[in-house]
């Protein structure tokens, strides 16, 4: 692997007032596809990339991304969690988008080697971490419709704080019953950015009407939950946790997944089903409703607060988060710093 350090290194931003996404580290990782196959890597000073205007991804969308996460401990240690299985996501991404997919051991091990570049970028404190972003475009320039046969796999770092600026206060979701975020067959479990894309307009309405999320529904009935844009959702039914099944218009989330699996660990009922919002209201008006939370890298557990669906607002948990919200929050954030064991073997020590 190629490294070329920096000889001017950033001022580091105030570790109490991150935010999300809002300042980059001193280095990225940059691999290049062509001729059929992946060169060496490169971890270089973080800047600008030079690209014709012509470049596929500019025209025709060939642009897929993941995110994880890195962490430090009061020890030093630092760890990361589930990384192969967000390479290994990106991958199937990859075979939607027509794209290269990437050898999954060597991929890792140059992410690794990146944070432990920029390993004092990382913060401590508590819901604080420093958040991966890997990303693959087609950079081969034509004006034709038809696959790039070369592309750019870059990783870029972020310290971070809580995704939401009220952290785990319960956020507000609106039921999308017009605008679509993917349908079957299409590519809604690729993490691909048209995806983000169209989601964007009907986020942008809530967020004018009072509303952090969006809650789509599928394409064909309009008729049964799928996510929000950017969290798997899942509901806390007379005492059940539920989540939409994974029908191809669902993104496969690696939190999602670490929840079920957890479930499942501890004996506590969960279940991977259709589900219609009609069920969700009904159970509303029956008291069952007892909770409801979205899942994500970035947020990890987001509670929900109030769900509203046409003229019905549902109004959960008193405006507090809930009991399993909590306590899974709880249970995979500490699984993720090493104050739980990890059953799954989902972290990896870096140093």
């Amino acid at each position: 692997m190629k490294i070329k350090l920096t000889n001017n290194k950033k001022a580091k931003p105030d570790f109490s007032k991150l935010g999300f996404g809002k300042y980059f580290t001193d280095h990225m990782l940059v691999i290049d596809y062509k001729d059929g196959k992946w060169q060496e890597p490169e971890i270089v000073p973080f800047g600008d990339l030079s690209l014709s205007p012509a470049s596929v991804v500019f025209h025709y969308g060939q642009e897929i991304f993941e995110g994880c996460k890195a962490y430090k401990s009061e020890d030093g240690k630092v760890t990361m969690f589930r990384a192969a299985d967000n390479i290994k996501r990106m991958n199937n991404s990859a075979k939607r988008l027509c794209m290269a997919e990437l050898p999954v051991e060597e991929t890792v091990k140059a992410i690794e080697k990146l944070v432990l570049t920029d390993i004092d970028w990382i913060p401590t404190a508590p819901g604080t971490s420093l958040y991966v972003r890997p990303t693959l475009i087609g950079t081969e320039a034509f004006l034709g419709v038809h696959p790039s046969a070369q592309f750019k796999f870059f990783v870029i770092l972020s310290p971070v704080g809580s995704y939401y600026a009220n952290g785990l206060a319960p956020i507000k979701i609106n039921v999308e019953d017009k605008y679509l975020r993917a349908g079957k067959g299409g590519t809604g479990e690729a993490k691909c950015g048209g995806n983000y894309a169209a989601s964007l307009y009907a986020a942008e309405n809530a967020k004018h009407q009072g509303f952090e999320q969006v809650l789509y529904l599928d394409s064909v009935e309009r008729k049964f939950v799928e996510e929000v844009g950017a969290m798997n959702m899942f509901f806390v039914i007379d005492g059940t946790v539920v989540t939409p099944e994974l029908d191809g218009a669902i993104l496969p989330g690696i939190t999602r997944d670490s929840v079920i699996k957890v479930l499942k660990e501890f004996k506590m009922p969960v279940e991977e089903r259709a589900v219609s919002i009609d069920e969700i209201v009904a159970a509303y008006k029956a008291g069952k409703l007892n909770e409801a939370f979205g899942t994500g890298t970035a947020a990890v557990i987001s509670p929900v607060g109030v769900i509203k669906y046409g003229d019905t607002v549902m109004e959960i948990g008193g405006g507090k988060i809930g009991e399993k919200s909590l306590w899974l929050y709880d249970r995979i954030t500490g699984v993720q710093n090493r104050k739980y064991p990890d059953p799954f073997k989902w972290v990896k020590t870096l140093n």
